[in-house]
C-alpha cells in the first residue's frame, strides 16, 4: 500500500496523502488522530535552540540515503498506524464485552428476583388454598 501511494504522488497523481486513524490512548479511550502521510511534513524547530548550519559529508551520497530511508519510514509509520487501529479496536471490543458482561449479569440478578418472587407468590397461594380447604372440611 505504501509502495503504491508514494509512486502516486511521485507521478503527480495525487497532492497529499492524509491518514485518519484512532490512536490507542488506554483500553477505554481511543483518540482519532488526523496525520499527514505525504509530503513528510519538516520537524518543528524549537524556537529556543539556535540552529547553525553544518556542513556534513555523506556516504553515499544524501539522494541515495534519502531514496533508501523514506521508504522505509514511510512503511515504519504506516505499520505504526495499522497497530494503533488494530488495538483501539481490541481494547474498544474489550469494554464493550465487559459492558455486556456486565448487563447480563444484572439482567439475570433481576429475573431470578422475579422468577423467585413469583415462584413464593404461587406456592403461597397454593398453601392458602390448601389450608382454606382443609379448614372448610373441618367446619363440615
Amino acid at each position: 500500500m505504501v509502495d503504491e501511494l508514494i509512486a502516486q504522488y511521485l507521478d503527480g497523481s495525487i497532492d497529499k496523502v492524509i491518514l485518519i486513524f484512532n490512536e490507542f490512548k488506554s483500553i477505554i479511550q481511543q483518540k482519532i488522530v488526523v496525520e499527514q502521510f505525504l509530503p513528510i511534513a519538516p520537524p518543528e524547530e524549537n524556537k529556543s535552540s539556535k540552529h547553525e548550519s553544518a556542513n556534513y559529508i555523506f556516504e553515499p551520497d544524501q539522494k541515495s540515503i534519502f531514496n533508501y530511508l523514506i521508504p522505509k519510514h514511510l512503511k515504519g509509520q504506516m505499520w505504526r498506524v495499522l497497530l494503533e487501529s488494530n488495538a483501539s479496536e481490541f481494547a474498544a471490543r474489550m469494554t464493550a464485552m465487559d459492558n455486556a458482561t456486565t448487563n447480563a449479569k444484572e439482567l439475570i440478578r433481576t429475573l431470578s428476583l422475579t422468577y423467585n418472587s413469583k415462584r413464593q407468590a404461587a406456592i403461597t397461594t397454593e398453601i392458602l388454598e390448601i389450608v382454606s380447604g382443609a379448614n372448610a372440611l373441618r367446619a363440615n
